[in-house]
C-alpha cells in the first residue's frame, strides 16, 4: 500500500473524526474546507483532491484493519512536526459544533496516542480551538 501524503494524512484525520459518530454535518464539512482553504499547510495542496481523498478514506475505514489501520497510515504518514497540527486540525471538526459526543472524544483519544502527542499539547490545542470558536450568544 503506498505511503500516504503528509495532506492526505492530514485530511483523513479530519474525515474519521467527522465520521466518529456516523453523521458527517454540513457544519463539519464546511470546517473541513475551511482549514483546507486557510491553513498555511494546506497552501500547496489541490483542493480537486478533496472528495477522492476523503472517499478512499471512507473505503479504508471499511476494511480489514479499519480505524486502526488507518491511524497506523497516518502515523508513518506524518513527519513529527506536523503532529501536533494534525491533532489541532482533527480537533477543529469536533469542536465546531461546540459539543463533542462521545465518539468524537474517543476518537481524538486514539490520534492522541497514535501520534504519541502529550497531554499540555493536546490541552493548549483543545483550549485554543474552544476560545476560537466560542460566538457571544
Amino acid at each position: 500500500m503506498p505511503l500516504l501524503s503528509p495532506h492526505e494524512a492530514l485530511i483523513y484525520l479530519m474525515v474519521i473524526t467527522s465520521a466518529s459518530d456516523r453523521d458527517m454535518t454540513d457544519v463539519e464539512l464546511a470546517r473541513i474546507g475551511d482549514v483546507i482553504r486557510s491553513w498555511p499547510v494546506f497552501e500547496d495542496f489541490n483542493q480537486d483532491r478533496l472528495v477522492e481523498i476523503a472517499q478512499d478514506c471512507q473505503k479504508k475505514l471499511h476494511e480489514k484493519d479499519g480505524l486502526e489501520g488507518v491511524l497506523a497510515r497516518v502515523a508513518e504518514a506524518l513527519p513529527e512536526r506536523l503532529r501536533d497540527t494534525a491533532y489541532a486540525a482533527a480537533f477543529e471538526v469536533a469542536a465546531i459544533d461546540l459539543e463533542m459526543r462521545l465518539e468524537e472524544v474517543r476518537v481524538l483519544q486514539l490520534i492522541r496516542l497514535k501520534l504519541d502527542l502529550d497531554t499540555l499539547t493536546v490541552a493548549a490545542i483543545a483550549r485554543a480551538a474552544k476560545a476560537r470558536l466560542r460566538t457571544l450568544t
